[in-house]
């Protein structure tokens, strides 16, 4: 009975004890025979600690296989070299840089893994390393494959128990990208500090964000002054609501507007820019950023103008020339059809001119007439025309004179101003004016009709004398 009693335990169910057989066991054999229980209990706990043991081992084993295989994955290299610099652990990235088996990595002396120019240039980090001082560097280097690579590393000192360094863990993060990255921006800020142009960043409020040296030197405000500003800063009131609305609206629509806009510096002054705005979006397409790149074109502008002005007006009076005077009374036209408008012509011819300008020259003669310009441009108001179209020829257009007294009381008002004595040079001289008028729409229905009809009444003023006036009959 007692030995089948001793055999029985190394075959007991232990999903049985699981569940409380075994304690009931040893409750009865505890009653019955106190050393047959202790056995068991013993073997029982004997066997519990070999199992706990069993499963520590494994799971130590999991643990460090799953180490193994986060080290082995990491892109960044990851090694251990002892004091003797011998390599004792190498990573598959450590392998895979350097071209060789891990087998082959470990166990080789640093000075035969790298070249001797690399060596001699980590040698200071390696010194200080293992005097205890951790190392962090940045260093270019040849791949296996024979491209180049750019790395930040780090030497760890390895402590012993007393304080003394056992060796040093490598840790070496590839920034080959990064650094691409790097020279790219490094190249935008080169443009972005040196172009000309003004460049102006926002972001999606509008809130200004940073500005080049290219938008102070053309607006006046500095980097303080612009950042944290919006661009209504510049806003000159040349624009109305609907100009910047069109605008928006087509950069919603394009994600890009392009164009002329008058804005104003600092110091007030007005400025013509040519200026591109664009949207910058996100991966989701939203936009994130506007930048606007601008030119100041107001010395172009004016330099157009002048030449525009040039081609329309005369070049010794600046008044308007007979081709500008074409068109405008082409308008007038056009508007007195549509409003039953009408207007006068007066066609003007100085009397006298040519012998004070044969006698005192053609110097004293141009003077005579920028004095003529300036008293005629005296009489009229905003709605009328005088324009040179002749040596000494000018022709009035009067804009809706209330009748024919009117039209007589101002061409009387132009052979005044123009019979005052004008001093030239130190010189007094005295001239006088023929004056023929033709009237739109009774003598003439075009530019061309009104012009002929109303040099022909001037000739009719000057057969009679000097400083008269004529209206226009189809009779003479």
């Amino acid at each position: 009975m007692i030995a089948s009693i001793e055999i029985w335990p190394l075959s007991v169910n232990h999903s049985l004890i699981e569940h409380g057989f075994y304690f009931l066991v040893m409750a009865t054999f505890a009653i019955t025979c106190p050393f047959i229980a202790y056995y068991i209990h013993v073997t029982h706990r004997i066997q519990k600690a070999l199992k706990q043991a069993e499963s520590a081992s494994e799971a130590s084993l999991k643990n460090e296989q799953l180490i193994r295989t986060i080290v082995n994955s990491t892109p960044n290299m990851m090694g251990y070299w002892d004091r003797d610099l011998r390599c004792r652990y190498a990573n598959n990235a450590f392998s895979e840089w350097f071209g060789m088996p891990p087998e082959d990595v470990i166990g080789i002396r640093f000075q035969d893994l790298v070249s001797e120019q690399l060596y001699a240039l980590n040698e200071p980090h390696i010194r200080a390393v293992l005097a205890g001082e951790p190392q962090r560097f940045e260093r270019t280097l040849n791949k296996a494959d024979g491209s180049v690579g750019h790395i930040i590393g780090n030497y760890i000192p390895d402590f012993k128990a007393d304080g003394t360094v056992q060796g040093f863990s490598i840790q070496a993060s590839e920034i080959t990208v990064l650094k691409e990255v790097e020279a790219k921006l490094k190249l935008a800020a080169c443009v972005f500090d040196n172009t000309l142009d003004g460049v102006l960043i926002t972001d999606v409020n509008g809130v200004i964000l940073s500005v080049n040296p290219g938008f102070v030197e053309i607006t006046g405000y500095t980097l303080e002054e612009s950042v944290g500003q919006t661009p209504h800063i510049l806003h000159s009131d040349r624009h109305d609501q609907a100009f910047y609305a069109s605008m928006w609206d087509e950069i919603k629509a394009q994600g890009r507007w392009y164009g002329e806009i008058w804005n104003r510096r600092k110091d007030g002054e007005l400025y013509l820019q040519r200026m591109t705005i664009s949207m910058v979006r996100d991966e989701a397409g939203e936009p994130i950023h506007y930048v606007s790149v601008f030119s100041d074109i107001t010395a172009l502008w004016r330099k157009d103008e002048h030449i525009r002005h040039l081609a329309f007006h005369d070049a010794l009076t600046d008044l308007p020339n007979r081709t500008l005077l074409m068109d405008r009374i082409n308008q007038k036209v056009l508007h007195a059809n549509r409003e039953e408008s009408h207007f006068a012509l007066m066609f003007l011819d100085l009397d006298g001119f040519k012998l004070v300008n044969d006698q005192l020259g053609h110097k004293f003669g141009d003077d005579l007439l920028k004095d003529v310009a300036k008293r005629l441009l005296a009489l009229v108001r905003s709605s009328d025309t005088i324009a040179r179209v002749g040596g000494d020829e000018f022709i009035f257009i009067l804009n809706n004179p209330r009748g024919r007294d009117e039209i007589t009381e101002v061409a009387n008002r132009i052979v005044t101003s123009i019979n005052q004595p004008i001093e030239i040079l130190g010189v007094v001289v005295q001239i006088g004016v023929s004056l023929g008028i033709a009237t739109f729409p009774a003598d003439g229905d075009s530019a061309s009709d009104l012009i002929i009809n109303a040099d022909s009444a001037m000739y009719a003023a000057k057969s009679l004398g000097k400083n008269n006036i004529r209206f226009f009959s189809a009779e003479h």
